[in-house]
């Protein structure tokens, strides 16, 4: 089923670059496997998976462990202050930083590690009071004061749409991101490294692209429905 269900997926990405006029390597699909085993994270790599994502620090340090090592990961859940020892260094990219003491926290125990670690702005693009993210109009002042930190490397921004019936609701965030990514991109000149919009779900990931995402989080589309325990205590609908 997941080699059957990215192939879907694969296929439903070409389509929206070839609508958009992109080429196919523009654009990262990250496999989000949170509550999944490692069995079936295996069958999305044996399919050709290398970049996946993860909600949880806990959940992502066990599955690090227990995976092929040529993995790209990826946090994009909600990560607290007293978890962020855990992944420094460890994952290729942190996307919801959405506060100038987790950035801080950030930079520290990367200095400590001896490495500078990537990180994304995490946009509450659409303002809901139940989701993370710094309101689109702090985004500037918010990514001048943390591109400032030595170990920490800005490199994008990401949001997390609304939950929609139809996709084409949410394009208009995904323009309303654009708009603020090529306003950054423009602060920092030619010495630019924001490169980075990580934008659209199962549910809006063609639109996402078509409006310039660079990076896709896909997990209902990949791995099925969730096997929550316990209730959803998840951070959004990274997915």
């Amino acid at each position: 089923m997941i080699k059957e269900n990215l192939r879907i997926v694969e296929e439903n990405i070409q389509k929206a670059c070839d609508k958009a006029g992109r080429d196919r390597g523009e654009v990262t699909l990250i496999a989000v496997s949170k509550t999944k085993p490692v069995e079936d994270l295996m069958e999305a790599y044996d399919a050709g998976i290398r970049v996946f994502g993860e909600n949880k620090v806990q959940e992502l340090c066990d599955k690090m462990e227990k995976m092929p090592d040529d993995i790209h990961w990826h946090m994009i859940g909600h990560l607290q202050k007293n978890k962020v020892k855990y992944i420094v260094g460890r994952v290729d990219l942190i996307h919801g930083v959405d506060n100038e003491e987790l950035a801080k926290e950030i930079n520290k125990r990367a200095e400590k590690a001896g490495v500078v670690q990537d990180i994304l702005i995490e946009v509450n693009i659409a303002e809901e009071e139940t989701k993370f993210g710094i309101a689109p109009d702090k985004v500037e002042d918010f990514y001048v004061n943390i591109s400032k930190l030595p170990y920490v490397n800005v490199r994008g921004l990401m949001c997390i749409a609304p939950n929609v019936d139809d996709e084409e609701k949410n394009r208009r965030h995904f323009v309303n991101l654009h708009k603020i990514f090529v306003d950054i991109m423009n602060i920092m000149g030619n010495n630019n490294r924001v490169d980075i919009m990580s934008m659209g779900m199962t549910g809006d990931y063609r639109v996402a692209i078509e409006e310039g995402a660079t990076m896709v989080r896909v997990g209902t589309g990949i791995f099925g429905a969730r096997n929550y325990q316990g209730g959803f205590t998840g951070h959004g609908n990274d997915e």
